[in-house]
């Protein structure tokens, strides 16, 4: 089915450990089904940059590639977001 490869991408920007993190994806669970999540640790060597900006923020969420919230979900702006993308797939 080619709506999986439309999902929109959830980036999340996070650490081990990560508490805030873990939370927030408790936060997005009854959303899993409507995008592919993809975790960035912030402290491997090659995402330096990100942990330079990122570093007393996480969690950061970027969507399809655009920064979105941090430190906790906002499911307002999320579902808002999320559906706009959804809408342009359809």
């Amino acid at each position: 089915c080619s709506a999986s490869t439309n999902k929109p991408v959830l980036t999340l920007f996070t650490k081990k450990p990560c508490p805030l993190c873990d939370d927030a994806k408790e936060v997005l669970e009854p959303y899993k089904r409507r995008f592919i999540l993809q975790e960035v640790d912030i402290t491997l060597p090659e995402n330096s940059a990100w942990y330079d900006k990122y570093k007393y923020d996480i969690p950061v969420f970027h969507l399809n590639g655009k920064f979105l919230m941090k430190h906790r979900v906002d499911i307002q702006k999320f579902e808002d977001q999320l559906m706009k993308l959804e809408l342009q797939n359809d």
